[in-house]
């Protein structure tokens, strides 16, 4: 199967996700607690997953899926093809009726990801990668050409608890003291899309992501020029601890504020 192929498949699987939450968009939901107060799940996580596996299933039934909800895998297997799926990245901005939030498919070959889709229905935007060129709308995207930190815009992405809020305000800090703004998303898939596009000049978190929350965006953002490592400045893997995504230009600047979280001086590491 080529990589044309499994695009195919996996947009198709990502959209029939996408349906699925998009008919339950602004109506009443029951919200369920997972682990924390602001970690919610909703039926239609369920369902919209079962979606997109079954889509996946009728070409490939063998092959492994890694996914958030349910019985599906929660680590990525080295060897093989493996399919890592999200049917609502971004479910507290859906049970609140925003807009920002996808459904995601990536395709990982030996533990790489080599293909993706973010599907975010309620914009009206998709973008898939087949790991040598990003599209949004089927139209080419690329990172942006931003070279001074004081012109770049940051996200931080992902989700201090309670008993890590030092570091969720180190991180806001770390970022506006080397940088001209900052955007909070609610969605780590759409923060890297943005990445990939160039509306956003990078993203960064200092803990370790899941890989239904990145693999995807990770893919497009190298594709369309751009620079994704881990804490460490080394290559980001699906097991890597920290995530620093950027246009390439200014990655040295998101990486040393990414580094600068664990610090309460946020001015550690600055360049």
């Amino acid at each position: 199967m080529t990589t044309s192929e499994h695009i195919t498949i996996a947009r198709d699987a990502a959209r029939a996700g996408a349906d699925v939450a998009a008919d339950s968009f602004r109506t009443k939901l029951i919200v369920e607690q997972k682990d924390g107060k602001t970690d919610v799940v909703t039926q239609v996580d369920r369902d919209a997953q079962t979606a997109v596996i079954e889509s996946i299933r009728g070409t490939f039934p063998e092959d492994a899926i890694v996914g958030e909800e349910g019985d599906a895998l929660k680590v990525v297997p080295e060897d093989g093809t493996v399919w890592v799926i999200d049917p609502i990245d971004g479910t507290n901005n859906y049970v609140r009726g925003t807009r920002t939030w996808a459904t995601v498919v990536a395709v990982v070959r030996d533990g790489v990801a080599t293909a993706g889709v973010i599907t975010l229905p309620a914009l009206n935007d998709n973008y898939w990668t087949d790991g040598e060129s990003t599209y949004r709308n089927g139209t080419p995207v690329s990172v942006s050409e931003t070279t001074d930190p004081e012109a770049g815009v940051i996200a931080p992405t992902m989700w201090w608890d309670f008993d890590s809020r030092d570091q969720y305000g180190n991180a806001c800090q770390a970022i506006v003291d080397r940088f001209g703004d900052l955007r909070r998303i609610g969605s780590a898939q759409a923060a890297l899309a943005s990445v990939a596009d160039g509306s956003l000049d990078g993203v960064i978190t200092n803990i370790r992501t899941k890989p239904w929350d990145t693999l995807a965006g990770v893919a497009m953002v190298r594709a369309a020029g751009g620079t994704v490592t881990d804490l460490h400045g080394d290559p980001f893997r699906h097991d890597s601890v920290g995530l620093v995504a950027s246009n390439g230009l200014i990655h040295a600047n998101a990486l040393s504020a990414a580094q600068a979280i664990d610090h309460s001086d946020t001015n550690l590491g600055m360049n």
